[in-house]
């Protein structure tokens, strides 16, 4: 074979050679965009998988909050044979019951009873009628402490400065903690049991009205029995 037959075949062998070498990395290429494609296929489904169960268990929670308002709303009857002084409360909405429900939580974190509950949420409901406000009495009423200090209530139960810092006092579940501690301290096991819900929430908080809270029981243990699905002991119905 002469020099110029070697280097044409030659030629078309390192042509056939690139040819071949492309079609590898065509197919590659092919191949990892099948993979990409799938890849972010399932990813996209996983998201939509999860974001919709989250939607769906949000809106069950609202659900059910919005149904016990509801529901709540349709008491007012069962005040009529409680001694009041002022109109029974309003129905709650789905934020207030959400905070007597973080209340609840708090409470049974701490294993304490479904009536040390309702008395934890009785308490809110008198303070802050189970809103979180970041304001108390001296903004709204100019109220002032006995040594003529202004006070410094905030959140749900309306803590000042001695119960925590702003942020513990403005968080519902700590705020919670924060009462029931105390609620421990100053009124212990058994003589809880025996004394009334407002007295345990008035020697509490140390408010001036030691019956201010009774007005709130029955409606706080309607509350703690739907949102819990449960009868409090030794409680009757209200």
């Amino acid at each position: 074979m002469t020099r110029t037959g070697s280097s044409s075949a030659a030629a078309r062998k390192r042509a056939r050679t690139r040819t071949r070498c492309r079609s590898r990395r065509t197919a590659r290429a092919r191949r990892a965009r099948r993979a990409r494609i799938t890849v972010t296929s399932i990813v996209s489904t996983v998201c939509v998988v999860l974001i919709a169960g989250v939607a769906v268990l949000v809106g069950t929670a609202v659900q059910a909050f919005e149904d016990a308002a509801q529901g709540l709303g349709e008491i007012g009857g069962d005040f009529t044979a409680v001694p009041l002084t002022v109109a029974p409360p309003p129905a709650y909405d789905a934020e207030q019951l959400g905070n007597a429900a973080t209340i609840m939580a708090a409470g049974a974190d701490m294993g304490l009873s479904l009536r040390d509950q309702a008395i934890a949420v009785m308490t809110a409901m008198g303070e802050s009628s189970l809103r979180n406000i970041d304001y108390g009495d001296w903004e709204t009423s100019g109220v002032t402490n006995p040594d003529g200090s202004r006070t410094t209530s905030i959140g749900l139960f309306q803590q000042q400065d001695g119960w925590g810092t702003r942020e513990q006092r403005l968080d519902a579940r700590t705020a919670a903690t924060l009462f029931y501690a105390a609620m421990l301290e100053k009124v212990p096991e058994p003589e809880r049991l025996q004394t009334e819900p407002t007295l345990i929430a008035h020697r509490t908080q140390i408010n001036r009205d030691p019956q201010h809270y009774g007005r709130y029981w029955p409606i706080a243990v309607r509350v703690v029995e739907e949102l819990s699905g449960e009868q409090i002991p030794g409680v009757a119905a209200p």
